[in-house]
C-alpha cells in the first residue's frame, strides 16, 4: 500500500506494520485480547509508538501474556517488573496489569471467554465508521464510555473511556481506517464476504 493512502498516523516501519497487519482486525483469541488490553492501558499518556517498540518486552515480561500467570504474580514478580527496562516501568500499571489479570479470569469464568463478552457490545459486528480525515475521529464514544463503566465495576483498572475506544479499534470491534485508506475495505469486505 502506497503511504499516502495509509492512515497518517502510520509513518513508522513498527506502526506501519501494525497498521498493515493488525490495526481494526478483529480479534477472538482470549491471549490477544488480553495482550491488547494490558497495553492500552499501558499506553497511557505515551506514544503508541512507545508500546509498540517495547512490545516484545512485554511479552516476555508479562509471560506470554496467558492471564491466568500474570494474575498469580506476587510481590516478587511487581519488583521484577519495576526493574523491567524494556517495559513502562510505571507501579499504577503494573499493579493495575496484575488485578486487570484477575478481573479477566472473572469474565472469562461468567460468560465463557473475554471474548464473548466483549463481542456481545457490538452484537457480534464490527462497527465499520465511514471517516474521512483524522480529525473526524472521535476519542472516545457512547460505546466506549459504556464499556469503560462496566470494566470498571468489574474491577478492572486504567480502562478510562479513550482506552477503551483505543482497545476497541486496535482489536476490531470499530474498524477506525479512514475511507480512503485500502485498509477500510479489506476489513469491512472481511466482514461482508464472512457471511
Amino acid at each position: 500500500m502506497t503511504d499516502s493512502r495509509r492512515c497518517p498516523w502510520a509513518r513508522r516501519a513498527l506502526e506501519i506494520a501494525y497498521h498493515d497487519a493488525e490495526w481494526g482486525v478483529p480479534q477472538h483469541d482470549d491471549r490477544v485480547l488480553f495482550e491488547f488490553l494490558i497495553l492500552e492501558g499501558a499506553q497511557a499518556g505515551l506514544a503508541w509508538s512507545t508500546i509498540l517498540n517495547k512490545r516484545l518486552a512485554y511479552r516476555a515480561a508479562y509471560c506470554g501474556f496467558d492471564a491466568a500467570r500474570v494474575a498469580a504474580f506476587d510481590d516478587a514478580d511487581r519488583a521484577r517488573l519495576l526493574a523491567d527496562a524494556g517495559i513502562v516501568r510505571n507501579r499504577l500499571k503494573i499493579d493495575a496489569s496484575i488485578d486487570n489479570a484477575r478481573a479477566f479470569l472473572a469474565v472469562q469464568a461468567e460468560h465463557g471467554s473475554f471474548d464473548r463478552y466483549l463481542w456481545q457490545w457490538v452484537d457480534g459486528r464490527p462497527i465499520h465508521n465511514a471517516w474521512h480525515t483524522p480529525d473526524q475521529v472521535p476519542a472516545r464514544t457512547a460505546l466506549s464510555d459504556a464499556l469503560s463503566r462496566d470494566l470498571k465495576q468489574r474491577g478492572f483498572r486504567f480502562v478510562g473511556s479513550t482506552i477503551c475506544y483505543a482497545y476497541l479499534q486496535a482489536v476490531g470491534l470499530v474498524n477506525d481506517h479512514l475511507q480512503g485508506c485500502p485498509r477500510w475495505a479489506e476489513l469491512a469486505g472481511a466482514v461482508q464476504t464472512a457471511k
